[in-house]
This record gives C-alpha cells, sequence and structure tokens, in this order.
C-alpha cells in the first residue's frame, strides 16, 4: 500500500475521533530557544498542546523535535552546556519557575524513551517505584491496587499476572515498553511524553502500543515524537512540523498531511526530504 493511501485510510479512521481544538490547551509554548553552548538547536516555538489528545512531532532527524520534547519536563536541565529561554507553562503556570522543583514536574509529566529501559528490578517493582518514591501508597494494599491498575490500563496486566517477582528485562521488546508505559501513568501524570516509542519495536509490538495510545489519550495529555508519517496520521489528532530547528507549522493532523500551509512541510511529506 502506497504511503498516500495509508495515510489517508489512517486519517478516515481518525475523523470519527474529530481533532480538538487547539485552544484547550494543556501545555503552551511561547518563543522557546534551546542553546547546546553555541548551537542554536530550537528557535523561537510557539505551540499550544491540547488536554486528552495526542499531539505528534514530525520533522527530518535533528530537526528539534525530541530536544523540545524534553524541554516539557526539562530533561534538559541534565546537559551542562543547554540553555533554555522563552516560557512554557502547564495548566498556565510557568514550569522553569525556579520555584518548582524539577522532580515534581516529572511526576506530572511521564517519559517514554525509544528503547525500552525497564530497571532492573521485577515487573512490580518497576511500576511500584514511583508511587513509592512519591509517596502515593498508604499501604501495601494500595500499592498493589496501583501496580495492578497501571499494567491494566498499559495492557500488559493479563500476560504477566502470574509472574509479577520475575525481571522486568526478561519481558519481550514490545512488553517492555508497555512495562515502561505502566510505570510512567503510576504516578498519576496529566502529560505523557514518548520519544520514537515504537521505533526499536516489529509491527505486531507496534500495533499495541499504538492501539494503547489511543486508550491513554481518553486520560492523558499525550505528545509524541515519530519519524513515521503513517504513525503520526494513525494515532495523533494534532501534528507539527520541525524543520532545521523551527516550528514550520501545527494543526489539525488531517489538515497538516492533506492541506499544509507551508510548501515545506508538503515537500517533507511527499518525501521531497526528510
Amino acid at each position: 500500500m502506497s504511503f498516500a493511501s495509508e495515510t489517508a485510510k489512517a486519517l478516515n479512521a481518525g475523523d470519527a475521533q474529530g481533532a480538538p481544538k487547539a485552544a484547550s490547551a494543556k501545555v503552551a509554548a511561547r518563543g522557546v530557544n534551546v542553546h547546546y553552548g553555541e548551537k542554536h538547536a530550537l528557535k523561537d516555538v510557539f505551540v499550544d498542546i491540547p488536554e486528552k489528545a495526542v499531539t505528534a512531532f514530525i520533522g527530518p532527524s535533528g530537526c528539534g523535535k525530541s530536544t523540545f520534547l524534553r524541554c516539557i519536563n526539562r530533561m534538559n536541565d541534565t546537559i551542562s552546556t543547554c540553555r533554555v529561554t522563552g516560557e512554557i507553562t502547564i495548566d498556565g503556570k510557568d514550569i522553569y519557575d525556579r520555584m518548582l522543583d524539577p522532580v515534581l514536574l516529572r511526576a506530572r509529566v511521564g517519559m517514554v524513551f525509544q528503547k525500552p529501559n525497564p530497571f532492573p528490578k521485577s515487573i512490580y517493582e518497576n511500576v511500584a517505584y514511583g508511587p513509592r518514591l512519591h509517596g502515593l501508597a498508604r499501604s501495601k494494599a494500595e500499592l498493589d491496587e496501583i501496580v495492578v491498575r497501571s499494567l491494566r490500563r498499559a495492557s500488559l496486566f493479563e500476560e504477566v499476572k502470574d509472574r509479577l517477582d520475575d525481571p522486568g528485562t526478561g519481558l519481550s521488546g514490545g512488553q517492555q515498553q508497555r512495562l515502561c508505559i505502566a510505570r510512567a501513568i503510576a504516578v498519576s501524570p496529566e502529560v505523557i511524553l514518548m520519544d520514537e516509542p515504537c521505533s526499536a519495536l516489529d509491527p505486531i509490538a507496534t500495533a499495541k502500543i499504538e492501539e494503547l495510545i489511543d486508550e491513554l489519550r481518553e486520560n492523558f495529555t499525550i505528545v509524541i515524537v515519530t519519524h513515521s508519517m503513517q504513525q503520526a496520521a494513525r494515532v495523533s489528532q494534532r501534528t507539527a512540523f520541525f524543520h532545521l530547528g523551527s516550528l514550520v507549522e501545527e494543526g489539525a493532523t488531517d489538515q497538516i498531511f492533506t492541506n499544509p500551509k507551508d510548501r515545506r512541510t508538503q515537500d517533507y511529506i511527499t518525501g521531497r526530504f526528510g
């Protein structure tokens, strides 16, 4: 099947869901710039990310997608040469306020990485780690409930319920990624960031993750970086196209893929570069 027909099929499937308006912003960026030493990696980004929807970041490698994603939970703070300016807010509150504890921010903004990275602990302990760290359970029974609920929401519980004490690293790649998603949602975040979550997975595991993303958007604001335009068309309601460190355009996914406003977006989507 051609890219055009695959994208059209995915978009038609998504039309029934309805693309949310950008006005109901959960996350808002205003004039965000990122420098790594002398390198200007991200340039003057303005964007609204709607609540309880999936927003996809697309664009060529090195265009600033992941850099901006890491700004939303201040992971760039860990890079000594990185400097972030401008404003990013969640529910109208500046996440770069000096009074804000980044650890508490990261409890509100979960992260799922490109390569599954379960802790070298049991399946149970992988999910229990965050709630225990943040004091979200008052008893072992409450912790058990959080672990089971998180595994269920990650569509993993039925596959691992009889081996919760087994190492998380012993699961398949797709199961490990769903375990990482369960670990992220166990602390009840408001936003989940996903950086190429399917790039290391086979097509069957990828399909399961995409189904899971569609279910999770009912309760979470999700931002996904993906190199797959078909995936962006399948899972997202809004899409933002980055190029050479700039946000070229952002809008409803069907509009971006079928009637982009900028020639660079059109050229990327049709494969003229990328």
